[in-house]
């Protein structure tokens, strides 16, 4: 075999790269390369130049922020006087990570705690869980006025009870109890509910805030700026002793308010007095209301409501029963509701009125010229028209008589016949009533109130409309929202009298009597008030932040002959023998204070009649309006006017006494 040469026949090793692999390699590298030449810039940014901005997010991390609540604003009264205050007490809190490990000490613990303070034990182990779960790193509130005597025992025996704790807290303070409980309100925690609402915009969970009432109303006032006070807690959410600085809160203004303390003082005893005499005299009784108004501004001087409520008990939870009966829900077998003691009757009553509403009816069928004010209606017992008989209470017969002495004996006949007269005018007695206020909202700055009805030919057919309609829907022969007649005469003959289906509240009526006040005074140039309880907002030391402005809703002009006609009719009825309330003011010197009142005796099917009084007293500097009704009070001059007179007395420092009228008398 002969031998191979070198080169010949042999493959060579070192095949040579193709420029397009090289390219590839190169671009790789190079890309691997800036990848790491960025994450070491980037470890090296984050190391260095960010470091200590790190730390010191890592450290704000391990701090929550708690809100520190902020006093409320006081409630003062015209003078100045605290009506509503805040006071500091002890709330009861436990901190779960004091507590004893779970099991039977944390039971036991739970159980000792809970007969201290009132509550059961599951009840302190629920309030725990749902507060940690809300708030880890936060105490948790058990109670807030546990009383000295609980608050005593827990600070003498720290040693028995672990990880239970007192937090001075500001709570609200009615120093006069129900006084004015109504208008005043109440405060409690914010609910989810109202979180979402516009008037809560930006307040925290657990903020405490007006529920009801001027606490309600002024609540953006008198609420004040929570403080913040920064907890530094652990990796488990436990907090930990730091020495972070708080915010302190900002305490709220106060709000000066129109109502005087000795005239509501005043009212409020003379209305419970007025329902005791009734119920003496075997009457229900059951509820009552009374508003005094300064006619000229539309100030509210005193307004209160029975029966009534302490607002003091809402800085401890209610029981659903305690609510209930507040609400005026009766947890009895017969399942009858008593009076919603929560209900503020003076604003949010509806009623009808009685003879209290024959001024209103005067006016509008003497401005429609549907009568005139010499001319005699009214003769006979009773009017009949059609099949009914529309009578005098009592079957009394006044004989023909004009409008002054109409008003002055309340003859029923004669606004009977005004009410007949005017039906085939159209809405005369309506279109009056609302030009004075009747059937419509006031505008007083509280919450909520009626608006009432002052019922018509329209109102009639579109409650005849909406019964049809239900009754189609449901397939019933009734829904019970009408029974479907159209408008009839004698709708408006109820409606002259104040009764029917006429709804208002003891508040308009103070406000009407006060636009005939006003035109009476005026010659016949009168206007319409807004009704309202705020003055001014204050500042710490009693700066002025704010004055409050409630300009009139509306000017109007009356016929001054007319208006001077009904005055003089209401004014004999207080005033002069046979006057319907006559006996209620005997021994009122009538010269220095002229009264021009009405009393009222609204009819309930079934129930005994509601009583009514309206006055205006008149006075260069200090005039006044008072309405007063009691729920099956009787007759007008038998309940309600005596209360009224006791307002007036305290009001123009005269002496109190409770004078009832004849029970003959409506």
């Amino acid at each position: 075999m002969s031998a191979i040469e070198p080169g010949v026949g042999a493959r060579d090793p070192r095949i040579p790269v193709s420029p397009q692999l090289a390219l590839r390699v190169a671009i790789l590298g190079g890309l691997a390369i800036a990848m790491f030449a960025i994450i070491f810039f980037r470890l090296w940014f984050l190391q260095v130049l960010s470091g200590e901005q790190y730390v010191q997010q890592a450290n704000a991390n391990r701090a929550r922020d708690l809100p520190i609540a902020a006093p409320r604003g006081e409630i003062l009264d015209r003078e100045g006087q605290p009506l509503v205050a805040s006071r500091t007490t002890n709330a009861v809190q436990i901190v779960p990570s004091a507590l004893p490990p779970a099991g039977r000490a944390r039971i036991v613990l739970y159980w000792r705690l809970g007969r201290l303070l009132g509550l059961s034990g599951a009840r302190i182990q629920a309030l725990v869980i749902k507060g940690r779960t809300a708030l880890p790193y936060a105490p948790v509130t058990i109670k807030t006025d546990a009383g000295r005597g609980a608050l005593t025992v827990l600070a003498e025996r720290q040693s028995e009870f672990p990880g239970v704790t007192q937090q001075p807290v500001s709570i609200r303070a009615y120093p006069y109890g129900e006084m004015a409980a109504q208008v005043l309100g109440y405060v409690g925690q914010v609910s989810e509910k109202e979180l979402t609402m516009r008037a809560f915009d930006g307040v925290k969970q657990g903020t405490v805030v007006g529920q009801e009432g001027l606490e309600y109303y002024y609540d953006r006032y008198l609420r004040g700026n929570p403080g913040v006070e920064r907890v530094e807690v652990n990796a488990a959410g436990y907090p930990v002793p730091s020495k972070l600085a708080p915010t302190q809160p900002k305490a709220g203004y106060s709000l000066k308010v129109t109502l005087d303390k000795s005239l509501q003082l005043e009212g409020e005893k003379a209305l419970l007095e007025g329902i005791e005499n009734a119920r003496a005299g075997g009457k229900p009784a059951d509820a009552g209301a009374f508003v005094a108004l300064d006619p000229r501004s539309g100030q509210v001087l005193a307004i209160g409501s029975s029966p009534t409520f302490d607002p003091n008990k809402f800085a401890k939870p209610l029981t659903k029963s305690e609510y209930a009966a507040l609400e005026g829900k009766s947890n009895t077998s017969s399942g009858e509701e008593s009076p919603a003691p929560l209900t503020d009757r003076a604003v949010n009553g509806t009623y009808p009125t009685g003879s209290t509403f024959k001024p209103i009816t005067a006016m509008g069928t003497l401005e429609a010229g549907v009568i005139n004010p010499s001319e005699g209606l009214g003769a006979g017992q009773c009017i009949h028209v059609s099949t009914q008989q529309f009578c005098n209470a009592g079957k009394a017969d006044y004989g023909p008589v004009g409008l002054v002495e109409a008003l002055k004996v309340s003859s029923d006949t004669y606004f009977f016949e005004a009410g007949e007269l005017a039906n085939s005018h159209g809405n005369v007695i309506q279109r009056e009533a609302h030009r004075l206020g009747i059937g419509q909202q006031t505008g007083i700055d509280l919450p909520s109130e009626i608006t009432g009805l002052v019922p018509d030919r329209a109102w009639r057919a579109k409650v005849a409309k909406e019964e049809l309609a239900c009754e189609r829907r449901r397939h019933v022969s009734s829904c019970g929202i009408s029974d479907g007649r159209p408008w009839s005469v004698g709708d408006n003959m109820h409606l002259a009298v104040g009764q029917g289906d006429l709804l208002t509240s003891p508040l308009q009526m103070a406000v009407a009597y006060s636009t005939l006040a006003n035109a009476f005074t005026h010659g016949g140039d009168g206007w319409v008030v807004r009704p309202h309880l705020g003055v001014e907002i204050d500042g710490p030391q009693g700066r002025l932040v704010q004055a409050l402005s409630f300009p009139a809703e509306r000017r109007v002009h009356l016929n001054d002959s007319y208006v001077n006609d009904v005055m003089q009719g209401i004014h004999e009825a207080a005033s002069q023998p046979g006057g319907t309330s006559a006996d209620v003011w005997a021994g009122w010197n009538q010269s220095e204070h002229p009264v021009y009142g009405k009393t009222g005796t609204a009819e309930h099917l079934g129930k005994e009649d509601q009583s009514w009084y309206m006055c205006y007293i008149a006075d260069p500097k200090r005039p006044i309006v008072l309405a007063v009704t009691v729920e099956e009070g009787g007759f007008g001059a038998e309940t309600a006017a005596p209360i009224a007179r006791l307002l007036a007395a305290q009001w123009f420092g005269k002496e109190k006494k409770f004078v009832a009228g004849s029970s003959h008398t409506f």
